[in-house]
């Protein structure tokens, strides 16, 4: 699912609302996921899951075509953990279908 299919399905079972608000909502979600993990918090959304950051150490990497040593620097990267509800929800429905 894209955000603009997200967007549309929210706008859908929210008749009273315009789509350009539900927009909005969304893009201001997604905002302030993505501020408070370039401040290094932890966004929880319980049932869901967990967004955070994890820092991959520097190493020494290699070039798939050349195969030369290269050096490749320390970076932050996201990380998402399943909440158990969302974990339980997808291997029932796994199970089932």
């Amino acid at each position: 699912m894209t955000k603009s299919e997200l967007i549309l399905r929210l706008a859908e079972k929210n008749p009273h609302l315009y789509q350009r608000d539900v927009e909005r909502i969304v893009s201001t979600i997604f905002e302030e996921i993505s501020a408070a993990l370039a401040r290094g918090d932890r966004v929880e959304l319980r049932g869901f899951g967990a967004f955070s950051v994890k820092t991959r150490d520097a190493r020494t990497g290699r070039n798939p075509r050349t195969g030369e040593t290269v050096h490749v620097a320390e970076k932050s990267v996201p990380f998402f953990k399943v909440g158990k509800d969302l974990r339980v929800r997808l291997n029932d429905e796994h199970q089932q279908g």
